[in-house]
């Protein structure tokens, strides 16, 4: 008689362990099954986490099957269960997202694929994939499009009849690599994405989970998600937004693909211009390609502007003007929120004296909570907009260039957008960052990392061609961001930027976990400050709407998370909504 260790499908950390229940004889149970279970007086979904020879006495038995596929492996499962540790999460939520939006079930075999030849250039991480020696995670450097280094890899993965994944930030990029594989390996390649039909999605999954030699493409929900016998992870961008879920557990593909790779002896290899921080500390392999990453990039300097000038510096503005005469194309892109200022006495950008952070026309540092008051630099007390939304930049350009400016999907020849209409700037003759200081001096220790990897992007949409470049307006042009940027490489600030976190212990170089608590209880505070009474330290709360906001900080929170789950579930039986987010990119 087998018994099996079952998690129900509750979002409850009290299951975590999960319960013993009988294998009928007639039912075909492996770990990693979908069931039907008695629960109390109900019966709910469970997976099934182990299996073994027992006896049945006082034991209820498992009612049915759901789906004739696992849903995980073993491997996968030690993945799984990491990944609700470190972001302190139920071990069913975490179960969850290695299924498909519907029941897996197993259709008739797609393949024999056709032949697939690997490629003959002598690459050795190509052909460290192909012979299957490498499992070391890399990181290439180098300036998109990544087309050609995509196709290496995966072919030399299927050549051997193995499987591959690769993880994209976008449903857009997913589309673009997935077009581009299928041109050579057919039907081997299967797309994947949240915007998808559930049939299709699962149907993806299904291939990727029971053919050797398929190819799966997709967002980040196919961390997840079992291959088999997978030879390579490839991430594209992993410092994109779109690789963080944004709900709790906000997981971050990263981090889950390393852990997967090291379980399951795959390498992961990630693509990009800038690799994050955490990329550099962790010791991952760094491949950079000869030459520039991302084309010229000239570094304004607005602070040479006469008052009153607008918020696009001459430079800019004769750069747009001889593009537009000569029937090109630019892309000017403008934060989402224009609230940067500077003092219109010397035009140094308001920063708190505090922290470094952009405060706009605050009374109090968004970052850190500073006090603020009279420009740092000369004592002055008027200040102006340095940056401008969009459809202020738009009415300014016209000015500028006429009807040859509009907006995004407007067939303009010089697009003014924000960073979601980047897509749209796929080939440019001149790129312009209107407010590069709004981003690097962001209310976040990331930003300065995030406005590299922005730049860098927008950088790259710029074609080769005599006078094309991106121009980046700045009233600080001795910022290191805008060293890299003109540069051409990332390599020397990411160093420079680890340097720098070490001091504050702000991730990689520490670890933050942030508590949001809506419906707070009266103990919120008190159970927090119990764990954080060694080794770390507890900053707040802030006051974020109708939620109060905490963040745990120190070297090392694996005793914080392992006593924050017992805490968080408390407060939830409490009534309260909880989010927790491990190493947020936003605070």
């Amino acid at each position: 008689m087998h018994v099996a260790q079952v998690v129900p499908d509750l979002a409850t950390f009290a299951v975590d362990d999960g319960f013993a229940y009988v294998v009928p004889d007639d039912l075909d149970v492996v770990v990693g099954s979908i069931v039907r279970i008695p629960l109390g007086n109900r019966r709910v979904r469970g997976y099934v986490v182990g299996l073994r020879d027992g006896g049945s006495e006082k034991l209820k038995a498992i009612s049915a099957v759901s789906g004739n596929m696992a849903v995980f492996d073993r491997p996968l499962l030690e993945t799984l269960r990491w990944a609700a540790l470190h972001y302190v999460a139920p071990l069913s939520v975490l179960l969850g997202k290695s299924r498909p939006p519907n029941l897996p079930r197993k259709e008739i075999a797609s393949g024999p694929w056709s032949p697939a030849t690997a490629p003959a250039r002598g690459d050795a991480l190509v052909e460290s994939i192909r012979d299957g020696s490498r499992s070391r995670p890399a990181y290439v450097v180098g300036p998109s499009p990544w087309a050609g280094t995509v196709g290496d890899l995966v072919t030399a993965a299927v050549a051997g009849e193995r499987s591959a994944l690769v993880v994209v930030p976008t449903v857009a990029d997913g589309e673009v690599v997935r077009s581009h594989l299928a041109a050579s390996l057919g039907d081997r390649v299967v797309g994947a994405w949240s915007a998808m039909p559930a049939a299709k999605a699962t149907a993806a999954w299904a291939t990727a989970a029971s053919e050797k030699g398929s190819v799966l493409v997709g967002t980040r929900e196919t961390a997840w998600w079992r291959v088999t016998d997978l030879a390579v992870a490839i991430v594209i961008g992993e410092g994109r937004r779109g690789m963080k879920e944004p709900q709790t557990p906000a997981t971050h593909v990263r981090d889950v693909l390393r852990r997967r790779g090291a379980v399951e002896r795959f390498p992961v290899v990630s693509l990009g211009s800038v690799p994050t921080t955490e990329t550099i500390a962790a010791g991952v392999e760094v491949i950079s390609r000869p030459g520039r990453t991302w084309p010229l990039t000239e570094v304004v300097d607005r602070s040479e502007e006469a008052p009153g000038s607008g918020v696009l510096t001459e430079r800019a503005r004769s750069a747009l003007r001889a593009v537009s005469a000569a029937s090109g194309d630019a892309f000017v892109l403008c934060r989402q929120r224009g609230d940067a200022v500077w003092c219109t006495q010397c035009r140094a950008l308001r920063l708190c004296g505090a922290c470094g952070a952009s405060i706009g026309r605050s009374e109090e540092c968004p970052r850190c909570s500073a006090a603020t008051g009279a420009c740092p630099s000369c004592g002055g007390s008027r200040f102006a907009a340095a940056s401008a939304s969009a459809p202020r930049v738009l009415d300014e350009l016209k000015g500028v260039v006429g009807s040859a400016a509009g907006g995004p999907g407007s067939g303009a020849s010089v697009i003014v957008g924000t960073e979601r209409d980047m897509p749209a700037a796929a080939s440019v003759d001149i790129a312009v960052v209107v407010d590069g200081d709004g981003t690097v001096f962001a209310a976040n220790y990331r930003a300065a990392e995030d406005a590299v990897r922005l730049f860098a992007r927008l950088a790259q949409t710029v074609r080769r061609g005599r006078g094309n470049r991106a121009i980046v307006q700045t009233s600080r042009p001795d910022h290191p961001v805008y060293d890299a940027m003109r540069s051409g490489s990332p390599l020397r600030f990411l160093d420079e930027e680890l340097i720098a976190r070490r001091a504050d212990l702000f991730p990689p170089l520490g670890e933050l976990i942030a508590v949001e608590v809506s419906n707070a209880l009266p103990t919120t505070h008190e159970d927090l400050a119990s764990l954080t009474k060694s080794g770390a330290t507890l900053l707040g709360p802030a006051v974020i709407g109708d939620r109060q906001r905490w963040l745990i900080q120190g070297k090392d929170l694996q005793r914080v998370r392992v006593a924050l789950r017992g805490v968080v579930q408390s407060w939830r039986e409490g009534k309260a909504k909880v989010r927790v987010d491990v190493d947020p990119i936003d605070l």
